[in-house]
């Protein structure tokens, strides 16, 4: 489910890490993929490596909240 809530949870992680390269080194993606997740969203599978590169900065419920409800 994309929201405009889960893009700026994207950019504040990216933001967090500090650049789009750092974030994609971080997740084991590609600089092109981290830039397409402010257009389509981050896939499930990469949000925990997502919320752990951000120390938790960012948690998994801002990136997703269709797959991980508030406790």
């Amino acid at each position: 489910m994309m929201t405009g809530n889960t893009i700026n949870a994207i950019e504040k992680a990216i933001k967090c890490v500090g650049t789009h390269k750092i974030c994609a080194e971080l997740c084991g993606i590609s600089r092109q993929a981290v830039t397409r997740w402010l257009k389509t969203g981050i896939p499930a599978r990469h949000v925990i490596a997502l919320e752990k590169a951000t120390g938790g900065k960012v948690t998994r419920y801002e990136l997703r909240p269709d797959l991980y409800p508030r406790d």
